[in-house]
């Protein structure tokens, strides 16, 4: 009696307490996963492992893909306002070849920008241009007599 419920109980036991089985198949794997402790095969498990490493190929090389065009975004932006170059966003550009673009959407709004800019650059030539500076002059000239008889009128001081 008392070895039926030594087995009963020994199995329940090792389960709840996380048991001795499985801590003899963790030892040997060293900590690491094993095809046992995945409940795998030893093939489905190198498939595993095989495209585990294949995505996280991937993920890098998406990351770095990312990385660089926001590298490239921020040397485009530093060209446009002429701010200081930076040597950490040259480097990463460089790295990544040039086959690296800006993304169309991000490409689009620089290209408006840029538009937008040269029209306002051109419209305000264009009428410092057509401005009369004879004629500026002369309202320069009458305001600040105007503004020097208002102010000695005012003014007892004076």
């Amino acid at each position: 009696m008392a070895f039926l419920m030594n087995q009963m109980l020994s199995s329940k036991l090792k389960t709840f307490s996380g048991g001795g089985a499985e801590e003899d198949g963790a030892a040997a794997g060293n900590g690491k996963e094993t095809a046992e402790s995945k409940g795998m095969s030893r093939e489905e498990f190198e498939e595993y492992q095989r495209q585990l490493v294949e995505e996280r190929i991937q993920r890098d090389k998406d990351f770095a893909t990312k990385k660089a065009e926001r590298a490239n975004l921020r040397v485009a932006l530093r060209d446009k306002y002429r701010l200081p170059e930076s040597a950490q966003d040259s480097a990463t550009v460089q790295m990544a070849g040039d086959d690296i673009d800006l993304p169309e959407d991000l490409a689009k709004m620089v290209d408006e920008d840029e538009e937008e800019e040269e029209q306002r650059d051109e419209s305000f030539l264009n009428q410092l241009q057509s401005m009369d500076l004879d004629a500026l002059k002369t309202k320069a000239q009458s305001t600040m007599t105007e503004m020097k008889q208002t102010a000695e009128e005012k003014c007892s001081v004076m």
